[in-house]
C-alpha cells in the first residue's frame, strides 16, 4: 500500500497545502516585490539575459532564477499565484527528488515516504516554497547536484554513470546561472573528500569532465550573451557578490561562525526532538557509505557557510535534504522497532511551544492588542485555528507516537497556510502595498508620470502596473550601483530636484505617487510635494494622486 499511494500522496498534500495558499495574500516587500517586477519587465521588454529593476541595471543575481519566474506570469498570469509558482514547484520538485534519491539509498518505501513527508513539513520548506524569490529555486538545483552525485557513485553501468554525471553537469549550469558560482563548489566540497574516502579519486577526475562539460554547455550562451549586452555584469557579479560577501572584510550580513547550529535546529521544526538520535546513528554508521556520503552532503556545505563572513539563513536550506534523509532513515528504524521515547518528546515539546504562543498572543490581546477589536477578527480566527490546530496534533503525537507519529505534519501545513492570511493588519498594510495599490488602481493607470520613495513600495507600484517607469524620490539602496550609469540619471530625483520634477510632471498628464512614511525623514519628502493631490493611506504607505496642470 506504501508503495502504491506514497507519491499520490504527496502530490495531494503538495496540491493543497501549497498551491492553494499561493493567492491568498499580496506580496511581500522588499523581496517578492522586486523578483516580481524584474521577471514581469523581462516579459514586457524582451531583454532576457541582462536583469533590470524597474529599468535599472540589477546585476546581484543571474537570469535563470528571473526567467522561472517570468514564466509563471507568462503561463498563470501576473498575478500572486504566476509570481509564486517557480517557488512552489522548485519546492515540490525537492521532495520528488527526496523520494527518489531515498528509495536508492535505503531501498525501502517506508523509509522513502517518511523522509518525503520530514522535508515537506520542515516550516522553513514550506513556508518558502510560497515565497517568490530565488532561494526555493537555488535549494532544487543543489540538491539536484547531491542526488545526481550519489546517482554517479551508486551506478553500476558505464550508461548510467555517463547519465548521472550528465545530469550532474546540468543541475550545476542552472544553479550556476540561477545564483552564481556556489552551484559549481558545493558539490565539489561533497564528491571529493568521498571520492578519497572511497579511493574513487581516479574515477572522479574521469568523468567529471563530463560533468564539467555539459555545465559549460549550459551555462555559456546566457553568459556569452550578458556580457556582450553588458560587459561590466561579470566584474560587478563576482567581486560584489561572490569575493566581497563570503570574505570581504565589509562583507554584507556578517555573522559569527556558530551562527548556523542554532538556525539548523530551528529550521528542522516541527522534527526537532528527533535531530540528537539522528545525529548520534548517523556518527555511529558513519563508515557506511551511504551514510557516509549523506553526512558529507550535510557537515560540508554546512562547514563552509560557517567560515563565510557574510551569512543569511536561507543559504543553509541545502542543507535540509541530507538532513530530512537521515532523520526519515532513524524514524523509520524506530517505529519498526517499536522505540517511541523520541516522538513523545517531540510531541510535547512541540505542545509546549504552541501552548506558550497561544497565551502569550492571548495575553496580548487582553492587555494591549495585536488584532484591532471587531476590525480583524477573521485574521483572529485563523490564527487562532492554527495554533490549536497545532497543538492538538502534536497532543495526538506524544499521546499515540505508533499510529500517530505523523500528525505534526498536519500542524505545520496548517501553520503555512493560515497564518499569511491571519497576520495582522499593521503587519499586512505595511509589507505588503501591492493590495492598497489594487484598491487605488484605477486613479494610478492614466498617471503620465511614477514616483515613489522605496524600492519595496516603487517595485509594487511599478508590477501592479506593468510599467518599469517609477522615478525614485531621495532613495538610493540596492540599485546604488545601476544608477551610477550615465544613462540612468532620470531614474532618481532627490529633495532639491523634486518640486521641479513635479511641475514638469504635471505639465504631461497627471501623476501617481506612492511613499512610505515611516519617521520624520519621510514626512519631510512628502511635504515637499505639492499640497492639492488626493490623499490616502493605509498603514505607513501613502498614496497620492496629482492632476494634470495646465501650462
Amino acid at each position: 500500500m506504501i508503495r502504491r499511494l506514497a507519491l499520490p500522496l504527496l502530490l495531494l498534500a503538495f496540491a493543497v497545502f501549497y498551491l492553494l495558499p499561493l493567492a491568498t495574500h499580496g506580496l511581500w516587500i522588499p523581496d517578492e516585490t522586486r523578483y516580481a517586477q524584474i521577471s514581469q519587465e523581462m516579459l514586457l521588454t524582451g531583454k532576457w539575459a541582462a536583469p533590470h529593476f524597474m529599468g535599472i541595471r540589477y546585476f546581484e543575481k543571474p537570469a535563470a532564477g528571473y526567467w522561472m519566474i517570468a514564466l509563471g506570469q507568462a503561463i498563470f498570469g501576473q498575478n500572486l499565484f504566476g509570481v509564486r509558482f517557480a517557488s512552489a514547484l522548485s519546492t515540490g520538485l525537492s521532495i520528488l527528488l527526496v523520494y527518489w534519491v531515498s528509495r536508492r539509498l535505503w531501498n525501502d518505501p517506508q523509509k522513502s515516504l517518511v523522509s518525503s513527508l520530514l522535508y515537506m513539513s520542515f516550516i522553513s520548506i514550506a513556508a518558502l516554497g510560497g515565497y517568490a524569490n530565488l532561494d526555493p529555486q537555488f535549494t532544487f538545483w543543489v540538491n539536484l547536484t547531491g542526488v545526481a552525485l550519489w546517482f554517479c557513485f551508486d551506478s553500476t553501468t558505464r550508461s548510467a554513470r555517463l547519465g548521472s554525471w550528465a545530469l550532474l553537469g546540468l543541475a550545476c549550469g542552472m544553479g550556476f546561472m540561477t545564483k552564481g558560482f556556489l552551484a559549481w563548489l558545493l558539490p565539489v566540497l561533497i564528491a571529493l573528500p568521498y571520492a578519497i574516502w572511497q579511493k574513487r579519486l581516479r574515477e572522479l577526475l574521469g568523468y567529471g569532465l563530463v560533468a564539467v562539460l555539459v555545465a559549460i554547455i549550459v551555462s555559456l550562451p546566457w553568459a556569452l550573451a550578458v556580457h556582450l549586452q553588458e560587459p561590466d555584469y561579470w566584474n560587478f557579479f563576482f567581486w560584489h557578490e561572490h569575493i566581497q560577501r563570503f570574505a570581504g572584510e565589509d562583507a554584507q550580513h556578517a555573522e559569527p561562525f556558530w551562527y548556523y547550529l542554532p538556525l539548523l535546529v530551528a529550521f528542522s521544526l516541527p522534527w526537532i526532538a528527533l535531530l540528537p538520535s539522528t545525529l548520534r546513528q548517523a556518527w555511529r554508521d558513519k563508515r557506511n557509505a551511504n551514510i557516509g556520503f549523506v553526512l558529507l552532503w550535510l557537515l560540508m556545505p554546512l562547514a563552509f557557510f560557517s567560515l563565510a563572513k557574510g551569512k543569511l539563513p536561507a543559504y543553509i536550506l541545502p542543507c535540509l535534504l541530507p538532513l530530512a534523509l537521515l532523520m526519515g532513515n532513524t524514524l523509520a528504524d524506530k517505529l519498526a522497532q517499536g522505540r517511541y521515547r523520541a516522538l513523545r518528546i517531540n510531541g510535547g515539546l512541540n505542545l509546549m511551544i504552541g501552548l506558550v504562543v497561544l497565551l502569550a498572543l492571548t495575553w496580548f490581546q487582553l492587555k494591549k492588542p495585536v488584532y484591532a477589536p471587531g476590525q480583524e477578527n477573521l485574521s483572529l480566527v485563523l490564527v487562532f485555528t492554527a495554533l490549536f490546530g497545532w497543538i492538538l496534533v502534536n497532543l495526538l503525537q506524544a499521546a499515540q507516537p505508533s499510529r500517530l507519529w505523523a500528525a505534526p505534519v498536519i500542524g505545520s501545513w496548517l501553520l503555512v497556510a493560515l497564518l499569511p492570511a491571519a497576520l495582522p493588519h499593521s503587519v499586512v498594510y505595511n509589507k505588503t502595498p501591492d493590495q492598497f495599490i489594487i484598491d487605488h488602481l484605477q486613479e494610478l493607470q492614466p498617471a503620465s508620470a511614477l514616483l515613489s520613495n522605496d524600492l519595496g513600495a516603487a517595485s509594487a507600484l511599478a508590477w501592479r502596473l506593468a510599467r518599469p517607469d517609477v522615478t525614485l524620490y531621495n532613495t538610493v539602496g540596492e540599485v546604488k550601483y545601476g544608477l551610477a550609469y550615465p544613462d540612468a540619471g532620470h531614474h532618481q530625483v532627490d529633495t532639491t530636484q523634486i518640486q521641479q520634477w513635479m511641475n514638469e510632471a504635471r505639465k504631461k498628464g497627471s501623476v501617481g505617487v506612492v511613499m512610505r512614511v515611516k519617521g520624520e525623514d519621510e514626512r519631510a519628502e512628502v511635504a515637499l510635494l505639492p499640497n492639492d493631490g488626493k490623499r490616502y493611506e493605509q498603514g505607513n504607505i501613502v498614496i497620492l494622486i496629482f492632476p494634470q496642470v495646465t501650462p
